[in-house]
């Protein structure tokens, strides 16, 4: 028995952290606890030396001392203020009003905005309970299908976790070790392109379904003419300055992810407090909100550095490699098993779990296997995406049950989410089949041939050691 344990220590360190993980331990306990338990049986087994946990302190530091995690509270702080101080009402009202005349144009709309909140809060939440709150009553009013408005605004919602300042991106840049700026770059294309895939979807019912998407009656446009023009203005002027203050100045290179974050969040109080909504009330719920969500990324970061220190202290990091990268079809053969696993996993657990606990182990052998990390990371993310519209545990589909009306039943929630979760499948096989998609925004490497460089000096002659100009 004992000789079983230690030739596949690996193995059982994996499974036992999964079993915990399905019996619905939290999860960072879980992971914490699985380091430590198999840490000190290893040591009991000689396996791993006493001094094993010596290391602990310097790795839960080097949590703590990691400033690119810093970007974190200030997006969600930024999102949390610019989703309670009524920017998404105001822009689903007016971008309703727009699109109104036309047939489904109340969920073009939503998709519209959904893109539009992604870009400035990057917090699903906030962007699916908001539209949830103000679109679903309106459409449900005017006659779209209970299936196609819960699908349509849980999915826009989702277009937070790819399109920058994505979180989720900022812990995938931390995690394969590439730099926030670059993911953003990778992911803004992918992200754009699944707008339109899911505005494709709708232009696609419209016809198909005519009566589902019907057109909004001449009563409801209250605004028209110059007036409607005026407010789309004034409406779509302090978001888009916001998305140019925080991602154009990072794009550019003139501020790093934290301090575009930081700005983003001082930005989004000057326009709480331009439109007279900033109170004592609202910034508190922000604060508390984003501290909780902080300490939450935080203690599963911890923990997953504790599992980790046991798991690569017993070469769980080379089993793991030694299990991909021998897959027959060698990049696309990884590629199709790891994404089917994300996606399998994506079922149980959250994209914060999936990126502290499964990245880490696949990033090294996706590098080893020549994969670009920055296209990598952008194709899990998008896969990582579909974590939020999976039914029955997705949490977009928690957060729209929470805010839709009665009429409204959880099944009709769960078919209008299936759909979309096609059209996510639809973008990961595109990102698969045209990395360029991914690749085309980034920074090129100047790769140097040390053979190709030639070193020249000038031709001294040493054999007089004192030169002309300095002898007497």
């Amino acid at each position: 028995m004992i000789e079983f344990v230690t030739a596949n220590m690996a193995p059982i360190i994996f499974a036992s952290m999964v079993l915990f993980l399905l019996l619905g331990f939290p999860v960072a306990f879980a992971l914490a606890a699985n380091g430590v338990v198999f840490g000190l049986i290893g040591i009991e087994l000689g396996m791993l030396g006493p001094q094993l946990f010596q290391a602990l302190p310097d790795r839960l530091f080097g949590v703590m001392a990691n400033e690119t995690l810093l970007a974190i509270p200030f997006f969600t702080f930024m999102g949390l203020i610019l989703e309670r101080s009524g920017m998404a009402e105001d822009l689903l009202d007016t971008i309703g009003q727009l699109f109104g005349p036309i047939r489904g144009g109340l969920a073009y709309a939503v998709v519209f905005v959904g893109a539009l909140l992604a870009a400035t809060t990057g917090v699903v939440a906030a962007s699916v309970i908001s539209m949830g709150l103000i679109s679903l009553p309106i459409m449900l009013r005017y006659g779209y299908d209970k299936s196609l408005a819960c699908g349509v605004i849980a999915a826009s919602g989702t277009l937070a976790q790819i399109i920058p300042p994505s979180l989720v991106l900022i812990i995938m840049a931390d995690q394969l070790g590439k730099s926030v700026g670059d993911m953003y770059a990778g992911a803004f294309i992918p992200g754009f392109i699944l707008s339109l895939l899911y505005v494709g979807y709708v232009l696609l019912i419209s016809f198909i379904r005519p009566q589902w998407v019907p057109a909004l009656p001449p009563e409801a446009r209250a605004l028209r003419g110059g007036k409607l023009l005026l407010r789309v203005v004034t409406t779509l002027l302090p978001p888009l300055f916001l998305i140019f203050l925080v991602l154009g100045t990072i794009f550019i290179g003139v501020a790093t992810p934290t301090e575009g974050g930081a700005m983003g969040a001082t930005g989004a109080l000057i326009m709480a407090l331009a439109r007279k909504r900033l109170n004592w009330k609202l910034l508190r719920q922000a604060m508390e909100s984003t501290a909780k969500l902080t300490t939450f990324v935080l203690f599963i970061l911890i923990g997953a550095r504790i599992f980790s220190l046991t798991f690569y202290a017993v070469d769980g990091h080379r089993w793991v490699e030694h299990l991909l990268s021998d897959l027959p079809g060698g990049q696309i053969g990884f590629l199709i098993v790891v994404n089917v696993m994300v996606f399998l996993l994506a079922f149980f657990l959250d994209f914060f779990e999936l990126s502290f606990i499964i990245v880490p182990l696949l990033g090294p052998v996706a590098d080893k296997l020549g994969i670009d990390l920055i296209w990598f990371g952008v194709l899990l993310a998008v896969n990582m995406q579909t974590s939020f519209m999976h039914p029955p545990f997705g949490f977009a589909l928690f957060f729209l049950r929470s805010v839709a009306p009665d009429s409204v039943k959880t099944t009709d929630i769960y078919w209008g989410a299936i759909p979309f979760v096609c059209i996510q499948i639809i973008m990961i096989a595109l990102v698969i089949a045209f990395p360029q998609m991914v690749t085309a925004g980034l920074t090129k490497e100047v790769k140097i041939d040390p053979d190709s460089i030639i070193i020249e000096a000038p031709n001294y002659d040493f054999s007089d050691p004192v030169p002309d100009e300095k002898k007497p």
